[in-house]
């Protein structure tokens, strides 16, 4: 429904983000700003691409939906990976006119065969036939634009089969046939429920539940409408939800009852509420008494964090909204169940920044914490001053996100006890905002206090020692003290196993067991292409444990069982080739990797079309190898190759070559070749700026690298007005966001200023299904 919680893009977004997430666990999270998180989902899914094997299809149903889905889905128009597809349903009058230039499927209306089998499926379920005159009748209504479509038919088969079996048929089909759209049928299916209650109270009472779930935020529960309508009995209730749900009226959704069909929501306006704004405030101002009065009591649940601030949003009660916010406990239960971007927007409309937002909440805690007395109460108040921290450093705010989380340690430290576990992760949370902003002594130390507290708590084999661990490494990791990192990478990976074997997980390394079970099946059997397959898959499920030294081993019978079965130059034994050079790059074994990567793009050279993604693949991997092995010469090759790929499959103008020509432009930088990076960085500033507009930030960043070219060659005057002209394009994206997100770069192509060459992506690749 617009402006429900579920048609905020950034939390589309998130959703995609976390489904996404459970397939390939090795590419890090996202942020939680929204703003930012719409600017870096590009980037991320990139970054994703490149480390999983076969197709990522992204479906979005009824994405014009979406708030302001043309500006804030705009990823969808930018090159995408090129392994990534998206299919999006979306109404023909309200699609984008930027998306009408898609290949696109038209879903034809239903065929009068189509309408007959639903209405007489809806018929025969309530044991009412129909004359074949009749059933002609319902084909010859059902052939315009409105009386097609699959709800409409289904909501007039409902209805002939609901009022025929109790009255006339014939009567009961003129008032259907009267009825030109959905809304109007769904007027005839209300009339009809009113006439079979018995009385006025009862109609009265079916009006007040259909306007009070009509104007909340995201539905009301069967308890809530008892508690509104104290004369409301059970059975009343259930009957009369019942009658509504069983007519696609109403439905459930996390236990509250909501519509069906924005066509239901619709009628119940048009129906109960046409009068004006006068009425609808008269059912939000008794939702805000009721949710008000649950919060007099201290009693902050979900219900009431979700419907009170957004309530005063649509009362447009900037007061009431801002004073609702600083009731910390409402803030607390919104960010912690991820209503990260409702909350800002809610500060937003408030009229503050995130600055000044951060402020008000530091001083609002200070205020509370004169009040708290005991230890229960400070315990509480700690963990709100964590919940201030966490939300600040996603906001980026991180010299502000340091008080609150530092405060939080010292409450917890007073009131239970410096080893307590809350306390380490007190210790965790602060260090985790320290790595963020690069100081990496401070977090060091605070890591060693936290994992030395849960050793002493927990055990020396709990997952949460694992966690502390791999936060530890993740940090030597970030300062190139990779040793270091190695063994605590180690001993965290052995506690994990040890638990997963304890819980007897099926998902993790009992699920490895198996596979080991069938391993030893498959050493007694013959050589098939299917056993050299399931090698294929094992060795890659021990690589994501982490367990490369057995991912070898079985990565090498693969391919040793497909050279012998399939031949040497056969696909399949590229994908083998593919894989284990994957893993020595992982091991930091170069040399073999790169021998292995240069036969499997022999390979795939020779037996697939120019343009076929498994090529594009090894090509890719390939040349970041040669530029992380400082061979720029032997990648420049490959870097052309890639570009000539996406000429093939995309088309000489299309964004993705664009993107192609601006990698080749920045190792030619880096090779001090700023003759050659020149036409390559015009000709993308060219693509881009014909299928995006001058104002793209994907023009912005290109401005920027040729502003960097011009200042190199002594052009300063030049240089400074294309890096003008990249300022502004960032400045009006900054604008359009709403946010002050710092400058970041592209994860289309490199920037050549940075000095340090990008980690390579690691991917495997599965077998075909």
């Amino acid at each position: 429904r617009p402006m429900s919680t579920s048609s905020e893009s950034a939390l589309i977004i998130k959703r995609l983000t976390l489904k996404l997430m459970q397939h390939s666990w090795l590419v890090s999270p996202l942020t939680l700003d929204p703003a930012k998180l719409l600017e870096e989902f590009p980037h991320w899914l990139e970054k994703l691409s490149a480390r999983h094997q076969g197709s990522i299809i992204i479906i979005i149903d009824s994405i014009d939906q979406i708030q302001q889905a043309e500006k804030h889905m705009k990823w969808l128009i930018d090159p995408l990976p090129v392994n990534v597809r998206v299919i999006v349903s979306v109404n023909v009058e309200t699609c984008p006119q930027a998306w009408r230039l898609w290949p696109t499927l038209h879903l034809d209306p239903l065929n009068s065969k189509d309408v007959k089998s639903l209405i007489s499926a809806e018929c025969n379920s309530a044991n009412v036939k129909l004359t074949k005159e009749q059933e002609k009748k319902l084909e010859r209504h059902c052939r315009s634009a409105t009386t097609c479509n699959a709800l409409y038919v289904t909501l007039l088969g409902k209805t002939i089969a609901c009022i025929g079996s109790t009255g006339n048929i014939d009567e009961t089909l003129q008032q259907c046939c009267q009825c030109q759209d959905t809304v109007s049928l769904y007027r005839l299916v209300l009339r009809s429920i009113q006439e079979s209650l018995r009385s006025d109270k009862e109609k009265g009472l079916l009006r007040e539940i259909l306007c009070v779930i009509g104007v909340s935020h995201n539905g009301v529960s069967e308890s809530e409408l008892m508690e509104l309508y104290p004369e409301l009995s059970s059975a009343v209730l259930a009957s009369l939800i019942h009658s509504l749900h069983k007519m696609c009226l109403l439905t459930y959704g996390c236990g509250l009852l909501k519509f069906q069909h924005l066509q239901a929501w619709e009628m119940v306006r048009l129906e109960y509420m046409e009068e004006g704004e006068n009425v609808i405030s008269a059912y939000r101002q008794k939702l805000v008494e009721y949710f008000t009065m649950q919060l007099s009591r201290d009693r902050v649940t979900w219900r009431s964090a979700d419907e009170l601030p957004w309530l005063f949003q649509q009362q447009g009660d900037k007061q009431k909204l801002r004073k609702c916010l600083l009731n910390l406990f409402v803030s607390q239960n919104l960010y912690k169940r991820g209503h990260f971007a409702e909350l800002l927007s809610y500060w937003q409309l408030v009229g503050k920044d995130k600055s000044s937002m951060a402020a008000e909440y530091f001083d609002s805690l200070k205020e509370y914490e004169k009040s708290c007395e005991g230890e229960e109460s400070m315990i509480c108040l700690a963990d709100l001053y964590e919940t201030l921290g966490r939300f600040l450093k996603d906001l980026g705010l991180l010299s502000q996100a340091v008080a609150p989380l530092q405060r939080s340690l010292e409450i917890r430290e007073t009131a239970l006890d410096p080893d307590h576990p809350r306390v380490a992760q007190s210790l965790h949370q602060l260090a985790g905002v320290y790595v963020q902003w690069k100081k990496f002594g401070n977090a060091e130390q605070l890591y060693k206090q936290a994992l030395e507290i849960s050793e002493n708590a927990y055990g020396a084999e709990h997952p949460r020692v694992a966690r502390e661990l791999d936060a530890l490494a993740t940090l030597y990791q970030k300062q190139n003290k990779y040793e270091q990192a190695e063994q605590l990478r180690k001993k965290s990976f052995k506690i994990r196993q040890k638990a997963a074997r304890r819980k007897g997980s099926l998902c993790g390394f009992a699920l490895l067991r198996q596979r080991a079970l069938q391993l030893e099946e498959l050493t007694l059997g013959k050589d098939t292409p299917d056993n050299a397959r399931t090698l294929n898959e094992l060795g890659v499920l021990y690589y994501l444990q982490n367990n490369l030294e057995t991912a070898e081993l079985f990565l090498k019978r693969s391919l040793e069982m497909r050279e012998r079965v399939l031949g040497p130059d056969h696909p399949d034994c590229a994908q083998s080739l593919n894989n284990l050079a994957a893993l020595y790059n992982e091991k930091k074994h170069y040399d073999k990797a790169e021998e292995l990567y240069e036969k499997a793009l022999d390979i795939r050279r020779r037996a697939l079309a120019p343009d076929h993604p498994s090529l594009a693949y090894t090509v890719k991997h390939l040349a970041v190898l040669y530029k992380k092995m400082g061979k720029l010469d032997k990648a420049v090759p490959l870097y052309e190759l890639a570009v000539e790929i996406r000429q093939k499959s995309f088309g000489p103008k299309h964004p993705s070559v664009a993107t192609a020509l601006v990698n080749l432009a920045v190792l030619y930088c880096q090779m001090k070749k700023q003759i050659e990076a020149l036409p390559l960085y015009e000709r993308a500033l060219k693509i881009y700026e014909d299928s995006f507009g001058h104002m793209h930030p994907r023009v912005g960043e290109t401005l920027k690298n040729l502003a960097v070219l011009s200042y190199e060659g002594g052009d300063f005057e030049k240089a400074a007005e294309l890096y003008k002209r990249a300022m502004e394009i960032k400045e009006a994206e900054t604008l359009l966001i709403g946010g002050k997100a710092t400058s970041r770069h592209s994860s289309s192509g490199d920037t050549f200023s940075l000095k340090s060459a990008l980690a390579p992506n690691i991917f495997l690749e599965h077998g075909q299904r």
